[in-house]
């Protein structure tokens, strides 16, 4: 199993990027030489003649990463759609040999590598070739990135089953508040997924208004049960 973490969410816009960056922010500073990827990000902006992957900049702000941009996000897409319907769009071949081979040199310079994927877990990435086949190939485990609201439970099983269907390990579930909402669904969800998923529920981050970086670290610190996650940065 290669020596990283890949971050997934159940949908798009759930936090795996604010997860993700709490984490990177959390193992930097406990010594730990973060490697950081976005494999594809769509929905960039034009700036200057040059498509603008915000995400893939935040993670390598957080690891304060000298590696190239264009190694962290071999591909940057204009179109807010899945990366394969985006790439055709713009007539652009994603290639897998391309990210695996970024991988491979990223891996290779850092002890442990964060790679956060697009959208969710069966987002197609090419042709047949979807996101979940990308972690497969990686050989990295799961952390899935929920949000607090009505209908998570359902993705949130259909995901963990189609993991399991695929033999890709599981290290936990984190529960984002993406707005101040706070109702039954709220309420009652960690429970429920305590109770059904049958993987490591870590906890639930509080709504945060802004983005800044040393406050999800404390957030994460705060509110999730870091064991599963500790256990096998020992393990690698």
């Amino acid at each position: 199993m290669g020596k990283g973490l890949f971050i997934t969410g159940t949908d798009t816009g759930v936090g795996k990027t604010l997860v993700s960056v709490g984490l990177i922010t959390l193992f930097k500073e406990r010594g730990i030489r973060v490697g950081v990827m976005k494999p594809a990000e769509s929905g960039c902006r034009r700036e200057e003649g040059r498509l603008i992957p915000e995400d893939a900049i935040m993670l390598k702000n957080a690891a304060e990463s000298q590696d190239d941009l264009d190694m962290i996000n071999p591909y940057a897409l204009k179109a807010p759609l899945a990366p394969a319907l985006a790439a055709e769009m713009e007539g652009v071949e994603i290639r897998l040999e391309i990210i695996q081979k970024a991988f491979e040199i990223l891996t290779s310079r850092h002890d442990m590598i964060i790679v956060e994927g697009a959208g969710g877990f069966l987002v197609p990435l090419f042709g047949n070739f979807f996101m979940a086949d990308l972690i497969k190939k990686l050989d990295l485990p799961l952390l899935l990135v929920t949000e607090a609201k009505l209908g998570i439970i359902n993705h949130t099983l259909l995901t963990l089953a189609c993991a399991r269907e695929r033999k890709i390990p599981v290290l936990g579930i984190v529960m984002n508040h993406a707005s101040d909402q706070q109702g039954l669904p709220e309420t009652l969800n960690p429970e429920a997924l305590r109770r059904w998923a049958h993987a490591p529920f870590l906890g639930s981050i509080p709504f945060m208004p802004g983005f800044d970086n040393e406050a999800i670290k404390r957030a994460i610190q705060a509110n999730l049960d870091l064991g599963p996650l500790e256990d096998f940065l020992k393990r690698g």
